[in-house]
């Protein structure tokens, strides 16, 4: 049986861009509706400003949000889901589905 590393499993792939307390949160308001970072500061309960901009720069890398900067004084700064953030959405209702199921039981 050959053993499969963590570099090359796909979940663990996944796992590391959608991992940690807050980004599924703000992919989901994302998904809803284009947001400003005052939005999303407070849609997303406890998060600190350090962390939803760290949050918003790792999405925005992996390519799951937009981000867009308005030439405007002061700055004005829009996050949009993107089509893969989009695609990210169907396996994620997958998952949904089956915790109602589980915890149903």
């Amino acid at each position: 049986m050959q053993k499969v590393s963590i570099s090359t499993c796909n979940l663990d792939k996944a796992l590391a861009i959608i991992g940690g307390k807050w980004k599924l949160h703000i992919l989901w308001y994302v998904a809803q509706s284009t947001l400003r970072f005052s939005e999303l500061e407070k849609l997303v309960k406890g998060i600190t400003q350090k962390m939803l901009a760290q949050s918003l720069r790792d999405l925005e890398r992996d390519g799951l949000i937009t981000r867009k900067v308005y030439p405007e004084i002061p700055p004005k700064v829009e996050y949009t889901i993107t089509e893969t953030g989009i695609s990210l959405g169907e396996a994620l209702r997958e998952l949904d589905k089956w915790g109602a199921r589980f915890f149903k039981e």
